[in-house]
């Protein structure tokens, strides 16, 4: 019987998962998102031409791949249709070969006005939430309280809807917000929502594990490791488990059903929002990267803190999620760096450790630098191993020896042609 392989993130989101999981795609007959939602920007490009995908998954492209939205996503109507149509412009035929869960969670309005009045609220202590409605989508969720995507289809959708609207709006008055027009966000809403009737609903957990016998399937993860809400640099975290196991309730298949394990990572560091990250660069060497990677959300265009790479939050990560597959992004950001550096441990409160502590927000941590000499070459129009500098090869080996791991693929660009696999 084949197994389920993931995709997934191993820092703190926005590690290229988009570009593998189109890269990996042609291994598969299907691809499921098993958590997130419109939070996650998933950037492709091919022939010369950049798509970004937001709940969507990566496989739509591929004309021959089943794409579905499993039940651990949040799906916000109005966004989906939005991306849905963008997607059919490019070519992508989404009725035949997108589904979605039943058990899905819905994003109504006022969950995106509950996000932007907590964080309003909150004021410097705020979280950096993209303000998509992903948090208060999954504390309904949790509290029992939210509408699914299968509900689109009941007698008495809008009186669930309504009844939900009161509670919510109640909690947006005590909070001092009311910078919306009710009457505009709930007209897009259910236009969205009839609009999503002519798409394919299914039990997704019966499909997915009915084809696992003949189908080679990838589950691909959203946001990165590091954001995890249970393991991440909590509070700053998602509202989801973006790690491996998080693939078995967000699409309803047992341990066992788990294969090989994609992790990608960038060749240094980024991080959106608030929280902790310990080994950004706030000077000269910052700004460099950013502009080098172009490290702007794919979603929300906010810029991303850049820093170097962390193998104390990496190696964590990778024995969260058991991964057996390294994947390292924008590699060729590093080039014209006249010296490069990894992080190999913390110094915290005065003790030396290579354990993320438990508390990142509130505990004084210094990173501790290895330093490499660094690279001037091009690594764009690189398409082999051995045509790669013999400084980035001595970067390479260092990083193989310290994860203990071989790194399997090595991409230098964002296209899918440049791409090294090992």
């Amino acid at each position: 019987m084949n197994k389920i392989d993931v995709v997934l993130g191993l820092q703190w989101g926005d590690e290229g998962k988009g570009k593998i999981a189109d890269f990996l795609t042609p291994k598969y007959q299907i691809i499921a998102r098993f958590q997130g939602g419109p939070n996650a920007g998933h950037s492709l490009k091919f022939n010369g031409q950049t798509h970004v995908l937001n709940t969507i998954p990566s496989g739509i492209f591929h004309p021959e791949c089943t794409n579905i939205i499993g039940n651990g996503v949040v799906v916000d109507p109005v966004r989906i249709k939005a991306e849905i149509e963008r997607v059919e412009l490019a070519g992508a035929n989404v009725k035949a070969n997108l589904i979605f869960s039943r058990k899905a969670h819905i994003i109504l309005p006022t969950h995106r006005l509950l996000d932007a009045a907590s964080e309003h609220a909150k004021g410097e202590g705020k979280i950096g939430s993209t303000l998509r409605g992903i948090g208060p989508t999954y504390r309904d969720k949790i509290g029992r309280n939210g509408l699914r995507i299968g509900d689109i289809l009941s007698e008495d959708f809008e009186k669930k809807y309504t009844g939900i609207r009161e509670e919510h709006l109640k909690l947006i008055e005590f909070l001092g917000y009311n910078d919306f027009d009710m009457q505009v966000l709930e007209q897009e809403f259910f236009e969205a929502c009839q609009y999503l009737k002519q798409f394919q609903f299914s039990d997704t957990e019966y499909l997915i594990n009915s084809k696992i016998k003949d189908h080679k399937i990838l589950a691909e993860g959203a946001q990165g490791s590091m954001l995890d809400i249970d393991f991440g640099s909590y509070p700053y975290v998602t509202s989801s488990n973006t790690i491996s196991g998080g693939v078995c309730n967000g699409l309803g298949i047992a341990p066992q059903h788990i294969g090989s394990v994609y992790g990608i990572f960038k060749a240094y560091c980024t991080r959106v929002g608030s929280g902790p990250f310990p080994t950004e660069l706030l000077e000269t060497i910052g700004e460099e990267l950013r502009v080098k990677g172009n490290e702007f959300g794919a979603t929300t265009g906010r810029p991303r803190r850049c820093g170097w790479l962390d193998l104390v939050a990496l190696k964590y990560a990778i024995m969260l999620s058991g991964v057996n597959y390294l994947i390292m992004m924008k590699s060729d950001v590093l080039s014209q760096f006249e010296e490069v550096k990894v992080c190999t441990a913390y110094r915290v409160n005065g003790v030396i450790t290579t354990q993320v502590p438990y508390d990142l927000c509130h505990e004084e941590v210094e990173p501790i630098y290895q330093s490499f000499k660094g690279w001037s070459e091009d690594l764009t129009a690189c398409r082999k191993k051995s045509e790669l500098p013999a400084n980035f090869n001595t970067y390479i080996a260092f990083l193989e020896k310290e994860l203990e791991m071989p790194i399997r693929i090595i991409s230098v660009g964002p296209d899918r042609e440049q791409t090294i696999i090992d």
